[in-house]
């Protein structure tokens, strides 16, 4: 459980900033409260140089971007900032905490009303990846599911029982016929084999926000199954792309920044769907991204 996961690493974290305090107050002299501001320090730092990291390692293999996607300096500082902001969010508030944030999807009879959304996240997350967006969403009348694929490291093939249930549970508790699929990164690829193996009978529009549907970089560096599926040139995603059941209104949304999947914006191809590119927005941080909700509304209503 991902949750489980976050809790005892940040427990584990903590208590290691709790040994060097100490060590650092009982041996050379500091006070209490220096201890704590470096360890806030370090808990700050660390995950500020992650962000940074990604941006960088973004750089490998970036395609000539259009005129209009070159960022100024403050565009792109704001960029940084919002997602590091988010990555703090998620990975250190929601996610470990998912159920006291989000709690049971609020799902009710709905035939009269619009087509439910079924929220998917990506990889190393979980259904807390939509706190932000679910709200918004609902604010803006739609039905709104979430679902969270287990085990975190799995064949990403594995993951499609799992969807294929949640959708009939959305059905029956809102007596829709189909779902909207909405996935961020490799809850993409997730859906995809869902569509394989159980066809687009029940799915209305897939829309999917920086999804490596040819792979990406970074997942060179990643754990497990379903980090290899992403690497570029996997034959699980070659294998993927020749036998797709997409529905008729299938969209990729991705970002020309995106710092987890790329080269872009190739990554974020998808064969027999369309196409829609944001700039500015990083890949965490489309958790948050009114840019990123203005697009995926704008589909929805479409």
């Amino acid at each position: 459980m991902v949750a489980r996961q976050f809790q005892l690493l940040l427990l584990a974290e903590l208590l290691f900033y709790a040994l060097c305090g100490s060590l650092l107050v009982s041996r050379s002299g500091w006070s209490g409260g220096e201890a704590v501001a470096f360890a806030l320090a370090m808990f700050l730092g660390l995950r500020l140089i992650l962000v940074l990291l990604t941006f960088a390692l973004s750089r490998r293999g970036r395609r000539e971007l259009p005129a209009a996607a070159h960022l100024g300096l403050m565009p792109l500082l704001r960029m940084i900032a919002t997602e590091y902001v988010a990555f703090l969010l998620l990975f250190v508030v929601v996610i470990p905490f998912e159920g006291f944030w989000l709690g049971p999807d609020r799902l009710g009879h709905c035939a009269s009303r619009r087509t439910p959304l079924l929220l998917i996240h990506g990889y190393q997350c979980n259904r807390g990846f939509w706190f932000w967006m679910r709200r918004k969403l609902e604010a803006a009348g739609w039905t709104v599911a979430t679902h969270s694929l287990e085990p975190t490291y799995s064949d990403i093939d594995r993951y499609a029982e799992g969807i294929a249930r949640r959708i009939d549970e959305v059905l029956a508790a809102t007596g829709a016929e189909q779902v909207t699929l909405i996935a961020h990164s490799m809850g993409g690829l997730a859906c995809r084999a869902y569509l394989r193996r159980h066809g687009r009978a029940k799915v209305e529009k897939f829309i999917t926000l920086g999804s490596p549907h040819r792979g990406t970089l970074l997942a060179n560096l990643g754990l497990g199954p379903n980090a290899r599926q992403m690497r570029i040139g996997n034959p699980w995603l070659d294998e993927l792309a020749t036998s797709d059941s997409l529905p008729p209104a299938a969209v990729s949304i991705y970002s020309h920044h995106d710092n987890y999947v790329f080269p872009q914006p190739t990554a974020a191809m998808l064969t027999g769907a369309s196409h829609i590119a944001v700039g500015g927005v990083g890949h965490v941080g489309m958790a948050i991204s009114p840019t990123i909700l203005a697009q995926l509304r704008d589909v929805l209503e479409a």
